[in-house]
């Protein structure tokens, strides 16, 4: 068996290459595993829920023979997942949805044989406790509690262990459970991304701005109310009668029930805006763009995209030509009307979540949960979340 020192001794010289070789043998497994398990030091093996096929709810499965994931890569640490949540795109994902770009994503020279993917653990966000980290990971160490949000084309976290790359982790914020923190990573990193990478927004050129969010109760939209808030923006909530209690609690100004009338009707009596978040889609965008301030830099980003649709339904080259003619011109044909149209996606980011952890600590952002269930019913997790009409985060206790 290969030795932790013949490991470290080729990844800090010249054989990186080979030591990551090595790493992944079936050999320097066993070896990383004994060190990382929470029964017995001959555990290889944990709990998750798992699918082995695309299709409806009935092909989640629970296991207790998951392999423990281990370290591949010097910059990647071990979790023990204490809690996680169901995301839409976790249902979406179990019935297939984005496969063709995701198995790209994770094969890119196309080695493996088709389905090669299962069994494929769902879940993107973690709260957690460091069990072991790589060699080059310089900010974390055994026990550290932590959370993050992981990539959907990596393993995910319902399971009792989780592997993620240390640049996409963060101390958890002090002032929250493990239960707490869970709800966060994914929406907060999915909203950050629109507003403040796509949209330009930030503490400092925020204050006065005014705001519409579409789709304003749900996970994304909570977070983005909070964090636009705490920038000094005024914010308008799109959203239905029954979540106006919520939102007006969180910070909205103006409040507009979508079921109470025509939404354009509605706002006709306000100010134009400076920045909308979409989360929401289909025909909101005929008609949201005419609520921007013309002329004024004001953008509108939306969530909802047809970029993995696009791969899905005509394959990576095309999918990908066809969202590049879309996206440019939809861009086009809306800044020669003078506001700018923009897509936002996902991004997994330790560094942001870094920010997030410290609005947190300060009070300017707490998490929204709707649900929680036991590790038992995750299941019964994934049918709530996609009944739709989220109120917050739907979150799983793992522990």
């Amino acid at each position: 068996m290969f030795t932790m020192e013949f490991l470290k001794t080729c990844v800090l010289g010249r054989n990186a290459c080979t030591a990551v070789c090595f790493w992944r043998s079936h050999a320097v497994q066993k070896l990383l595993v004994g060190k990382i398990s929470t029964t017995s030091s001959r555990s290889t093996v944990m709990p998750a829920w798992v699918i082995d096929r695309y299709g409806k709810n009935d092909v989640l499965r629970f296991t207790q023979n998951m392999m423990i994931p281990v370290i591949h890569c010097p910059n990647e640490v071990v979790i023990k997942v204490h809690a996680a949540s169901v995301n839409p795109i976790d249902v979406n994902m179990r019935s297939g949805y984005g496969a063709t770009a995701l198995n790209m994503k994770r094969d890119p020279l196309h080695i493996k044989t088709k389905g090669e993917e299962f069994p494929l653990t769902l879940g993107r966000d973690v709260s957690g406790v460091v069990m072991e980290c790589g060699l080059d990971v310089r900010y974390f160490k055994p026990g550290d509690e932590v959370w993050a949000a992981v990539p959907p084309w990596k393993q995910g976290t319902l399971s009792e262990f989780v592997v993620v790359s240390g640049n996409e982790v963060s101390l958890k914020p002090k002032s929250l459970t493990h239960t707490q923190a869970a709800s966060l990573p994914y929406v907060a990193l999915t909203a950050w991304s629109a507003i403040n990478k796509v949209g330009g927004l930030n503490d400092k050129n925020c204050t006065g701005k005014r705001v519409l969010i579409l789709g304003a109760s749900g996970g994304v939209g909570t977070f983005a109310i909070q964090v636009m808030k705490a920038w000094g923006a005024n914010v308008t909530a799109v959203c239905s009668q029954d979540a106006s209690e919520l939102v007006r609690k969180l910070g909205a100004d103006d409040v507009i029930d979508y079921k109470s009338g025509n939404v354009e009707e509605q706002l006709k009596s306000l100010r134009p805006f400076d920045f909308i978040l979409d989360n929401v889609g289909g025909s909101t965008e005929t008609w949201a763009l005419n609520f921007l301030k013309k002329w004024s830099g004001a953008t509108y980003v939306t969530l909802v995209t047809p970029f993995l649709l696009n791969m899905d339904r005509l394959g990576i080259a095309d999918g990908m030509l066809q969202t590049g003619v879309t996206v440019g011109s939809k861009a086009l044909k809306h800044f020669w009307q003078g506001v700018h149209y923009r897509w936002a996606f996902f991004m997994a980011s330790g560094v942001y979540l870094d920010d997030i952890a410290k609005l947190v600590d300060e009070g300017k952002i707490q998490p929204v949960i709707e649900k929680t269930f036991p590790f038992s019913q995750v299941p019964e997790a994934f049918l709530k979340v996609e009944r739709g009409h989220a109120r917050g985060k739907t979150v799983i206790n793992v522990i």
